[in-house]
């Protein structure tokens, strides 16, 4: 007797089977003709995915586009500086709310693991109470991995070193900071330095933002994987945008690739942010603003899709939808070949999970009961089709349920069917 079964659902690898689930864990992956549970959900050879992972993310800022005005130059710096002047007068029970919509916003979408920065240059530590209680109010449906994030820079703001502890002694998970934004390059080194040191004492994993800029000569990310190699961090780090590569020429890059690599660094590219943000001090040519994403992979760097942001200081779209992200970064990163596109996919699932470091995820007996089946055949047509998740079950339970988009077309001399958004796999 299962709780659920998903009867006839079609695996990533191709492979059609049901999947039975007792309590909040998979108990079974084979045909189980006859078997009973209290709920069956018929699949109909639809794709059933492990659920979609943000990796990067901005949660305190979520849903406040506009508030207290919109970033007109769409840049970083214009979109900080209005950052700096929403969390002034922010409520910790607004950020909770915009975090609770964007939440369940995340898990219509079958995104139940997102990792957030938190700002922490702020002496009252707002955002920290209410990403906290947002977790704690989340944690039935959605892991929210939380990062502690110096967002005026951890030696810049005379107080975000202090605050930064702080919010790890108040649970934060993981030690965030943003070299490239400290005042001097031996300033960001510095903060290199010692917020690994902090993350290797405390037993943390450390996620920066680490040269988002255009500028080829920011190259905190060498810092960063010489202390991770240093300090034993590998598997427990990453890189998150890492546009300054894009920049920078090709002999230097073939010297880092390697030291990354050998770091075990995750390297976290957002790319609807990334292409919208970088370039804009060009005329032409503009650069793309994306970190070499397959040269990463060539190297056996592990390279996750993020988010970022949505509806917030910098990006005034967003749909909470990670394979909008990946169909993005699918175009940007050049990524065409059918082995290419079937890895973008992988990108906003296993591979986030992996730089998450996320426990008992997959699809595999024993593994925590989280899936979600999707109106497509394949994961390279749910790339192409982006389309509706016909259910999403969340550790266990049925948290989100959605008929079938079918329509039938009365043409002038013909009727015609069209069947799941015009996808091409057979029934």
């Amino acid at each position: 007797m299962f709780d659920v079964i998903v009867q006839g659902a079609t695996m990533p690898d191709g492979r059609v089977t049901d999947i039975g689930i007792k309590g909040d864990r998979i108990a079974a992956i084979d045909r189980l003709t006859g078997a009973k549970a209290g709920e069956v959900i018929d699949a109909f050879g639809d794709l059933v995915s492990p659920p979609f992972v943000d990796p990067h993310f901005h949660m305190d800022a979520t849903l406040s586009y506009g508030t207290p005005r919109i970033n007109a130059s769409g840049t970083l710096l214009e979109g900080i500086g209005l950052w700096g002047e929403l969390k002034e007068i922010v409520k910790v029970e607004e950020m909770v709310e915009r975090g609770l919509r964007y939440c369940d916003w995340a898990a219509s979408m079958g995104l139940l693991a997102i990792r957030s920065h938190v700002d922490t240059c702020d002496d009252r530590l707002l955002g920290v109470q209410a990403m906290l209680e947002l977790r704690d109010k989340v944690k039935g449906y959605i892991d929210l991995q939380l990062v502690a994030f110096p967002q005026d820079g951890f030696y810049r703001d005379p107080s975000a070193r202090e605050n930064t502890i702080r919010a790890l002694d108040m649970g934060i998970d993981v030690v965030g900071g943003i070299p490239h934004f400290e005042r001097s390059m031996g300033d960001g080194t510095a903060s290199v330095h010692e917020l690994c040191q902090i993350a290797s004492e405390r037993g943390l994993m450390i996620d920066l933002h680490c040269d988002e800029t255009d500028d080829p000569m920011s190259r905190h990310v060498e810092t960063l994987a010489q202390e991770v190699t240093r300090l034993g961090l590998q598997g427990r780090a990453a890189g998150s945008h890492l546009t300054s590569m894009h920049s920078m020429d090709n002999y230097y890059v073939s010297k880092l690739l390697p030291l990354i690599a050998e770091a075990e660094l995750a390297a976290i590219p957002n790319p609807l942010i990334n292409i919208t943000i970088q370039g804009r001090h060009d005329t032409f040519p503009k650069r793309r603003g994306l970190t070499r994403v397959k040269e990463m992979q060539s190297h056996g760097i592990t390279v996750g899709w993020g988010q970022d942001c949505v509806l917030d200081p910098w990006y005034p779209l967003g749909t909470a939808d990670m394979l909008d992200v990946a169909f993005m970064g699918l175009h940007v990163a050049q990524m065409t070949h059918p082995d290419e596109m079937r890895r973008c996919f992988d990108m906003v699932t296993t591979e986030n999970a992996n730089i998450l470091n996320l426990e008992d995820y997959g699809l595999h007996v024993g593994a925590q009961a989280s899936l979600v089946v999707l109106d497509a055949g394949n994961p390279v047509e749910a790339l192409r089709l982006r389309p509706d998740r016909l259910c999403v079950i969340a550790k266990g339970k049925v948290i989100s349920r959605k008929m079938r988009n079918d329509a039938t077309l009365d043409l002038p001399g013909r009727s015609a069917s069209v069947r799941r958004r015009h996808r091409l796999s057979q029934d």
